[in-house]
């Protein structure tokens, strides 16, 4: 999808939209998304001299901004680290961008963080409490794991074997995800906001049929994780419930692209 956002009503209007964590696969793909509108996108992240997590750099980088984009992450799945980072991550953000005259923050979270107890949704759970009370209007688009998950899941696995628990998802293109955080940041603010893929998804499905397409000889086996987490995952929690914004392109369709 690399023609006209899909999701934007209004896009005409050229603003300036910052894009914390720019250099990541949603912020990246959010920058283009704004770019291609006529936009003039900021991507920050570290390597511009800019760190959320102590809020370095983040206030002068934010002068001029109409609206800011938060897609900033971190690679643990441990509450330990997750909360506290996502909690100052908030909180530097919101004051910065509140004190630089921001007029919309934007944050990139995930469907069912509150059903799927997992330390790192703990942390986007405590994202979305101290956003809550900014002193700017604020929206929140949930998103479906990306259809590049499966890639990344079998990149972090080690050995011809990879083991993940029973896990339904309905996965959507990051592209997609990026629009929608590019037309949300140069609207009006919406609340919050939920996207998912076309299609309800098996990850273990996933992980083979990558793995296939990559030329891999990796067996990947799904077991059943015990407790809360595990119920939680093999019945759907990371699944949409209600009204939410709905993808176009499939996991097959990226698959075959990528």
């Amino acid at each position: 999808m690399v023609g006209r956002n899909p999701y934007a009503d209004r896009m005409d209007e050229r603003k300036r939209v910052a894009v914390v964590g720019g250099t990541g696969v949603a912020g990246r793909l959010t920058v283009d998304a704004l770019r291609r509108a006529g936009h003039d996108a900021v991507p920050l992240s570290r390597a511009t001299g800019v760190d959320v997590a102590t809020g370095s750099g983040l206030r002068e980088a934010l002068d001029g901004a109409d609206a800011v984009v938060d897609t900033t992450s971190i690679g643990t799945l441990r509450a330990g680290r997750a909360v506290p980072f996502f909690e100052a991550a908030a909180r530097n953000l919101s004051a910065a961008a509140a004190d630089a005259g921001v007029g919309h923050l934007v944050a990139l979270s995930i469907v069912g963080i509150e059903r799927v107890p997992t330390g790192y949704y703990q942390g986007k759970l405590r994202q979305e409490e101290v956003l809550a009370g900014a002193a700017l209007p604020v929206s929140v688009v949930r998103a479906t794991q990306f259809h590049e998950f499966a890639g990344q899941y079998l990149d972090r696995s080690r050995g011809p074997v990879v083991v993940l628990p029973r896990w339904q998802v309905q996965p959507v293109a990051a592209r997609e995800a990026a629009d929608l955080l590019a037309a949300v940041a140069v609207g009006a603010p919406v609340g919050r906001v939920e996207l998912a893929g076309p299609q309800v998804e098996r990850m273990a499905d996933l992980l083979r049929r990558t793995a296939t397409a990559r030329g891999e000889r990796r067996r990947v086996v799904e077991v059943p994780l015990p407790g809360a987490l595990g119920r939680a995952m093999a019945r759907g929690g990371n699944l949409p419930q209600g009204d939410h914004r709905r993808g176009e392109q499939t996991f097959a369709d990226w698959l075959a692209g990528a």
